[in-house]
């Protein structure tokens, strides 16, 4: 049976923490694309929203890292294979198309997109990723 009841303590801190940072990044970005902040677009009002943005993204990064600081040795070794196999494909990869855009005038892809990325080849490689060895 699995319940938010049966997960332990690490597991509920990260998934507290995780539920809280990306509400705060989508509630930016739901607004951002209902047209709240279209009157500061291009201005340095518009740069604090972008850091603003980011601000959640590098706290849910922490509640993974916290993740492995605090969950078991085996959920600790596979959590931090996992991400650093996702970094590693994700730098790999938009790397690679950036110096497609330089050299052969692919389109271009917002430096934002990394961050999904990641996490997409994250859910990708986890299954793969099994044993802590």
């Amino acid at each position: 049976m699995s319940s938010v009841a049966s997960i332990d303590g690490a597991n509920r801190r990260y998934i507290v923490r995780t539920m809280a940072f990306m509400s705060g990044y989508v509630a930016i970005n739901v607004a951002a694309v209902f047209g709240a902040f279209d009157p500061i677009i291009g201005t340095p009002a518009g740069m604090v929203l972008g850091l603003a943005v980011a601000a959640p993204i590098a706290g849910q990064i922490w509640a993974t890292l916290a993740l492995m600081s605090e969950a078991d040795e085996f959920v600790r070794t596979l959590t931090a294979k996992r991400f650093i196999v996702a970094a590693g494909l994700a730098f790999a990869l938009f790397s690679g198309w950036g110096f497609m855009e330089s050299y052969g005038d692919a389109p271009h892809a917002p430096g934002w997109m990394v961050y999904a990325l990641f996490w997409g080849l994250y859910g990708l490689v986890s299954p793969f990723i099994r044993t802590s060895r």
